[in-house]
């Protein structure tokens, strides 16, 4: 009965075209009501996935939640966990020491920081209930009621026109110098105003939400603070799924680009690092939204075509005058295209500088992809808030359909 009262508002929600949230501390199936309890869960998780991008559903875990009471959670778009008192898992730590013997306890095992930093289940983590519930007020600020509306536009109490100086001077001189995309961010979204989505999870890319223009927004950018901004396996899955729920109910998508590169070694590539740096490519390509890109330094190879290049949909790419769009860095292209040319020389390593230089000045640049229109315009960084907003003025009333097909084939 309990399971039947749920898919009755769920079903609700999706006949008006309401957000679900679920509040979850559960125990799990009633083991007296025996099948009829597991058909019970069935029937909500088949509601979770028939309205899937038909509502936004969130899911708030607010005590222990065992076996089946985590797979609904696990289906919907968003999960928040409240700190030290709530846990997920499919298997409790007695069951896990009966049956292989280890020893864990449950907030190691399923504890909020445990899935949002290690496991990646979880988007959000509160230290409190009342900061769990005015997180979910939060979030669904940024989101549309159904997947026919667009998100709520809200007044702008921020200058427009406003130029932020601090960008033209955030670059380091030296490539390999890491600094804070968040500096980058911050200043162009609408007051400073940022929500991270899984913020403790593969950082090595930023996902979340924010206003610009008083527009909703979401924001994927690579963290060269962190791996140098490396895609790896994580940072596929994360930035897939939040590329793929943005699309979903309306909401663009500005990407922010310093990448060097997929994350290489046999972890990465036993794990299946194709498989899942294929999720960003199909996910890129499979979105209709508005899709605008700022490239500020590196944009090298596959992962310079994977975060939203004009081949996979981009609207509108601007670049910084820093911004460098080749197929590898500038070392690593001499090594290869010049090496006869260094080999043959008397001076091996002066030859290199040099053709080092006249190599990086010609191509470490973003004039060349400029001058084939792979990049629309190469913009001073402390006018990147208005031409962002302008550019996404103009995208206002973007219509752009795919062919029809029952569902695509995502690279799971």
């Amino acid at each position: 009965m309990h399971a039947r009262k749920i898919v009755k508002a769920m079903d609700s929600a999706a006949k008006i075209g309401a957000p679900m949230v679920g509040l979850n501390d559960s125990g799990g199936a009633r083991i007296q009501e025996a099948v009829d309890a597991l058909s019970g869960y069935g029937d909500i998780f088949f509601r979770n996935s028939i309205y899937s991008g038909v509502v936004p559903q969130i899911s708030a875990i607010m005590g222990p939640c065992a076996g089946g009471a985590v797979y609904s959670p696990a289906l919907t778009d968003f999960i928040i966990m409240v700190d030290k008192t709530s846990q997920m898992f499919i298997t409790g730590p007695q069951v896990i020491k009966a049956v292989t013997g280890e020893e864990v306890s449950a907030e190691e095992l399923g504890g909020a920081m445990t899935h949002n930093s290690v496991s990646g289940n979880v988007h959000f983590i509160a230290p409190t209930e009342l900061e769990c519930l005015e997180s979910i007020r939060r979030l669904l600020s940024f989101l549309p009621s159904n997947s026919m509306e667009k998100a709520p536009v809200y007044p702008v109490n921020d200058d427009i026109n406003r130029r932020i100086p601090s960008l033209n001077t955030l670059i380091p001189d030296n490539p390999n110098k890491p600094y804070d995309i968040l500096d980058v961010i911050l200043p162009i979204v609408d007051n400073g105003d940022f929500l991270q989505s899984q913020p403790y999870f593969a950082t090595n890319i930023i996902t979340g939400f924010a206003r610009i223009n008083g527009n909703s927004v979401g924001i994927i950018a690579n963290q060269p603070n962190v791996m140098a901004g490396c895609l790896d396996m994580n940072a596929g899955d994360k930035a897939a799924r939040f590329i793929r729920t943005c699309d979903a109910f309306n909401i663009p998508l500005l990407t922010i680009v310093d990448v060097p590169g997929f994350l290489p070694g046999t972890t990465q590539e036993y794990g299946g690092i194709i498989r899942h740096g294929a999720k960003i490519l199909y996910a890129y390509s499979e979105s209709t939204v508005p899709k605008v890109t700022l490239i500020t330094r590196k944009a090298y190879g596959g992962a310079y075509v994977a975060m939203c290049s004009k081949s996979l949909g981009a609207d509108m790419v601007f670049a910084w005058p820093t911004a460098e769009v080749a197929v590898m860095g500038s070392e690593g292209a001499v090594n290869i295209i010049f090496k006869r040319e260094i080999s043959k020389s008397d001076d091996k390593a002066a030859t290199k500088t040099k053709i080092l230089e006249e190599y990086a000045a010609e191509f470490a640049t973003p004039y060349k992809a400029a001058e084939r229109g792979f990049v629309d315009d190469v913009i001073e960084p402390d006018t990147t808030r208005q031409r962002v907003i302008d550019a996404f003025i103009m995208l206002q009333g973007k219509r752009e359909k795919r062919p029809a097909k029952k569902h695509g084939n995502i690279p799971l």
